[in-house]
């Protein structure tokens, strides 16, 4: 299974000097099974790169998961280069909001005033199908995906587990673990899900000091994400949804304090921050 990150930034995109070695897309993830099959996680910015890539592919079908429906995850789809491509096949898949389908909202949100194409429009040429992400296992090209809730504001979503071959990649932005929104889990459930991840990709949006004043806004302290890789016994824990005023050097400082803790605790797990080239086969 080979992972590649393309955006990591948190609620909106940054650009700058100060950016440049994590980079400022928001949320988007590629994945490719052993197959070849490819799936693509979220549409944040950093999918538009990603589409130009794509674009230039042999791959003309393949899946387009969604967390959530939070700006943040979704502004790039309007600009994500296949949907306006004749020849591809693309599933999204994404958990309904209040009884809203996933269409549904993706049609609310690409239409005008706010956009001049809508999903509808004559100029989006690929075929688009759409499916419900249901709470439990299902299997795409090779890769069993299981969903759980997460610890986000009104119902905020599903993280994933995907699993080959014997490895496993756990993928949990957007998730607070020291409070427990409507819908989401308690941390030992998370703790188990987690268990023995090869890669364990969870949100850490704040620093100690930070998450005092943005409790119950649905995203997690660094410290408690190290935490949760410690406890699940994971292999790899990178650090993502980075905030958008978190700047290289103090995204680093930030790696190095969880490190700190990583060897105090006796443990052998990586830590990094997720940028936007991060790639891993598993």
């Amino acid at each position: 299974m080979y992972i590649r990150c393309w955006g990591s930034r948190g609620s909106i995109p940054v650009s700058g000097k100060d950016y440049l070695k994590y980079g400022g897309d928001t949320t988007c993830m590629e994945l490719r099974s052993r197959s070849g099959a490819l799936i693509v996680v979220d549409a944040g910015t950093g999918i538009r790169p990603l589409g130009h890539r794509i674009a230039q592919g042999k791959v003309k079908k393949f899946d387009l998961l969604f967390t959530h429906a939070h700006w943040d995850h979704m502004i790039g789809f309007p600009f994500f280069a296949p949907i306006y491509m004749r020849g591809f096949n693309i599933t999204v898949r994404g958990f309904p909001f209040d009884s809203q389908s996933f269409r549904d909202i993706l049609d609310g949100f690409m239409r005008s005033p706010y956009f001049p194409v809508s999903l509808t429009d004559k100029h989006i040429k690929a075929k688009l199908a759409y499916k419900k992400i249901a709470d439990r296992a299902f299997t795409l090209g090779g890769i069993t995906i299981r969903p759980v809730p997460l610890s986000h504001p009104k119902n905020g979503g599903r993280g994933f587990r995907f699993e080959e071959n014997g490895r496993s990649f756990v993928f949990l932005t957007d998730n607070e673990l020291d409070y427990v929104h409507e819908g989401g889990l308690a941390f030992d459930e998370y703790v188990e899900f987690c268990r023995d991840a090869d890669l364990l990709i969870h949100d850490a949006e704040y620093d100690r000091r930070e998450y005092r004043t943005h409790r119950a806004w649905g995203h997690t302290a660094f410290t408690d994400a190290v935490k949760l890789g410690l406890a699940a016994g994971v292999r790899r824990l990178g650090l993502f949804h980075l905030n958008n005023r978190r700047t290289d050097d103090q995204m680093d400082a930030i790696v190095e304090q969880s490190r700190e803790i990583i060897a105090h605790a006796k443990s052998r797990m990586e830590c990094f921050a997720v940028g936007s080239m991060y790639e891993l086969t598993l």
